[in-house]
């Protein structure tokens, strides 16, 4: 057990030794020069020791005083360093983005970093789920959300639409689409049916071709997985032309032919009146500005309710 003296005397002592003076150090603790008298007469009886050379206009250590001082002044001022830490962590603002896992991975996370740069202050949490989650429930402030709506009850706004394309790694060597016969397929399923889902199907029937039957295939039930196995060189894949920018801007994959065909369109959503926070604001305004980086813009505002 430690044994130690009032703390009240040991700040009116630290104060008082820093100052050199007991009226400067009771305007700094908010008494009188009388109280910390009181307080250092009672921790020198405490300890029986006397740490203060008493003169008419001023005080000065002793040799015990200044033994004592600065082991307390880096206390005091470790303390302090503490609760300001404690009081920064108290205030600063999180900001989840739910979106699937595929646009996560592939475009929110190597984007992550310009938003920390543009606002340090906001801690940042990234939600990725192929299923729709429920914003109010799962403390959730923005959602990207891949689809063709509506999103009833919910703020919407339009990202950009998506288009997909056959990408691959361009060590395959120059590929035709001649060459669609020989060279493995990459597929990914759907986890949503819908007539306008982009496939492999209706790529071929928009470049006028009947259904190759290629050299092999590679299946994944996740795009980000069919994208990986196209920068691996294990085939050509039909993915978002979004999601591959990064993959394509640094030559790891190219687009050997067209044509590209529609996918469907990302949307921003939020609960109603969610866009007034201010970490939500700046987040919007970091999407915004990420969008436009890839020579689109957002189509505008609207909402359901």
């Amino acid at each position: 057990m430690r044994r130690l003296p009032p703390l009240s005397a040991l700040r009116a002592f630290e104060a008082a030794a820093r100052y050199q003076s007991f009226k400067e150090a009771a305007g700094e603790l908010n008494v009188t020069p009388t109280a910390i008298s009181h307080h250092i007469k009672s921790l020198e009886s405490y300890l029986g020791l006397v740490l203060f050379d008493r003169q008419v206009r001023k005080v000065t250590l002793t040799d015990v005083g200044m033994q004592l001082y600065p082991v307390l002044r880096d206390g005091f001022d470790g303390f302090a360093a503490a609760l300001d830490r404690l009081d920064c962590n108290k205030k600063r603002a999180r900001l989840t983005i739910s979106a699937t896992s595929a646009f996560t991975s592939k475009w929110l996370v190597p984007r992550v970093a310009n938003f920390h740069i543009l606002h340090p202050e906001i801690d940042l949490q990234l939600h990725a789920s192929d299923d729709a989650v429920r914003l109010d429930e799962n403390n959730v402030d923005i959602a990207i959300r891949y689809g063709r709506g509506p999103y009833p009850g919910l703020d919407v706004e339009i990202m950009f639409a998506d288009d997909f394309a056959p990408v691959m790694n361009p060590k395959l060597g120059p590929v035709e689409l001649k060459d669609l016969e020989t060279v493995p397929q990459i597929q990914f399923t759907w986890r949503r049916r819908h007539p306008l889902n982009p496939t492999w199907e209706r790529w071929y029937e928009a470049a006028g071709l009947t259904s190759y039957l290629p050299m092999g295939q590679l299946l994944f039930t996740d795009e980000a997985h069919a994208i990986q196995a196209a920068v691996a060189g294990q085939g050509i894949a039909l993915v978002s032309l979004a999601l591959v920018h990064d993959e394509i801007a640094a030559g790891h994959l190219i687009q050997p032919f067209g044509p590209s065909i529609p996918g469907h369109t990302y949307h921003l959503v939020m609960t109603a009146g969610k866009s007034r926070d201010r970490s939500v604001e700046a987040a919007t305004q970091w999407l915004r500005s990420e969008v436009r980086l890839l020579g689109t813009s957002f189509a505008g505002v609207e909402k359901t309710r």
